[in-house]
């Protein structure tokens, strides 16, 4: 209870509330929603409904999904696969279709979600399996009560290319400020082709979420500011 007890008060003092809805949106989504059938504005709505001048902590998976009855947002992209098919050297669909949701999951949650950002043990590098502490029910077994650092350690496996994106992605938002700078600004929903376009801060994000379209040459529309009297109209990128 002291946590949230301000710090006059001896407290920690911490004054964020979390961002529920938000890993509740990304595992129903994966269990329920066919790739194609991804609704764009559903996924901006999940991460900027939030009340001003309440702190928010997004995060995109927590213990809901990692406990044993569940399944990480890693081991419900790729299921099985992770078993025999994470190192390097490997060729497989359905792991490149994790990988890649895995990633951009976590990007537009920390880049549109909140003012904080959370990651849940082992998320950072796709863990694939979940957690279960010692009880009667599993024989006071310890067995998956871990979690494995080892495979973001170990350079020919996937897992350390999604911790190096995440240590990159920290490193991103951290340098540019974005988690202080309030709501992110909406620029184009495109439901056709299931791309997003917002800005936040200084950076411009843009994400295509079409399981099978690259659009080559995709403009979008682009906040600006006027230098000179000839800055009359918006650009594209």
């Amino acid at each position: 209870p002291g946590i949230a007890v301000p710090t006059a008060d001896g407290g920690v003092g911490f004054d964020y509330r979390l961002g529920m809805a938000i890993p509740d949106f990304w595992i129903r989504q994966l269990k329920e929603v066919p790739d194609e059938k991804w609704d764009i504005h559903a996924i901006w709505h999940v991460l900027t409904d939030r009340l001003p001048g309440i702190k928010t902590v997004a995060y995109a998976e927590s213990h809901d999904q990692a406990l044993v009855g569940d399944q990480t947002l890693a081991f419900r992209l790729m299921g099985k696969e992770m078993y025999e098919h994470m190192d390097r050297a490997s060729q497989s669909p359905v792991i490149d279709r994790g990988m890649a949701l895995h990633k951009m999951i976590r990007l537009v949650t920390i880049s549109a979600g909140g003012d904080a950002y959370l990651n849940f043990m082992g998320n950072e590098f796709g863990h694939p399996e979940w957690i279960d502490f010692p009880r009667e029910g599993n024989g006071w077994s310890y067995a998956y009560a871990r979690r494995q650092w080892s495979l973001a350690d170990n350079g020919l496996l996937r897992y350390a290319q999604l911790g190096e994106f995440d240590r990159a992605m920290i490193a991103l938002v951290k340098k540019y400020g974005i988690l202080r700078d309030g709501y992110p600004y909406n620029l184009q929903m495109d439901t056709q082709n299931q791309t997003m376009a917002f800005s936040h801060g200084d950076l411009l994000f843009v994400f295509n979420w079409h399981p099978s379209a690259s659009i080559p040459n995709y403009e979008v529309r682009v906040r600006f500011r006027a230098v000179t009297a000839r800055s009359s109209r918006p650009t594209s990128a």
